[in-house]
């Protein structure tokens, strides 16, 4: 394991990064494995006024990011969180958009903003057209990040069923066929709670690092491989801290 993210960083640090997709996954992924970075800045730079590019998705992706983030934390994101929300649609979503309701619940939570209402058009709209796995991993998440700040499981129902449904579909190789969507499925499922199901997913992952230490098509993708190394982050602080509580 340590080779394979020593590898991806070096990777990382030959690239000319300078969008805000892959600048807000990197300040995630060089979070979790508590290596420096200047990408919080970079980004900083990219922002117009109080959004990205005029991008509920990636104004949200930027949010998510430097909240979470000990860089970050000094950055103040108020009028970002207030431009999210007022785009809100009166029915609970974002322009009626699985992706953009997803992203923008996921960055409220971050931002420690609860919104039930967004939370209730993500449930009460769930259907076959929403089926998915990488879809449905993106729902489960935004659900339990919301649900983390009134400690209730309003939609655990939902949320169990769906994961289970998300299981059912991996391949025999423990991943979902493409390597950003299995990030996101076992992003999801992890803090779903099904992280002792997951080590096959694990080391199907990283049976897929190219030889350069990138994750993705061709020569690599620095959004892939951020999501590898986000996911990666998670399972090793999962093993740790449970260790620790043992």
């Amino acid at each position: 394991m340590e080779d394979a993210i020593e590898r991806a960083f070096t990777w990382i640090g030959q690239q000319n990064v300078s969008a805000a997709k892959e600048l807000a996954r990197l300040i995630t992924a060089f979070e979790l494995w508590d290596v420096e970075n200047d990408y919080s800045s970079r980004l900083m730079q990219l922002r117009s006024g109080n959004n990205w590019d005029g991008s509920i998705r990636e104004t949200a992706r930027a949010c998510s990011a430097l909240a979470s983030s000990k860089i970050g934390a000094g950055i103040d994101l108020e009028d970002s969180s207030r431009w999210l929300i007022t785009l809100q649609e009166t029915n609970g979503s974002w322009e009626n958009d699985v992706y953009d309701t997803t992203y923008a619940l996921i960055a409220l939570a971050d931002m420690g903003i609860h919104d039930p209402e967004g939370c209730r058009w993500l449930a009460e709209n769930y259907d076959q057209k929403w089926e998915h796995v990488g879809t449905t991993s993106l729902i489960i998440t935004a659900l339990i990040e919301q649900g983390k700040l009134i400690e209730e499981d309003v939609f655990s129902d939902l949320i169990k069923e769906r994961a289970e449904w998300i299981l059912s579909e991996r391949n025999e190789d423990g991943g979902w066929k493409f390597i950003s969507t299995s990030n996101l499925v076992i992003q999801a499922l992890s803090i779903a709670g099904y992280k002792e199901k997951l080590n096959i997913s694990e080391k199907w992952l990283l049976s897929r690092q190219n030889p350069n230490g990138s994750w993705g098509k061709s020569e690599g993708d620095v959004t892939a491989t951020a999501l590898s190394l986000i996911t990666l982050g998670i399972l090793k602080n999962d093993r740790i801290y449970n260790k620790k509580t043992d």
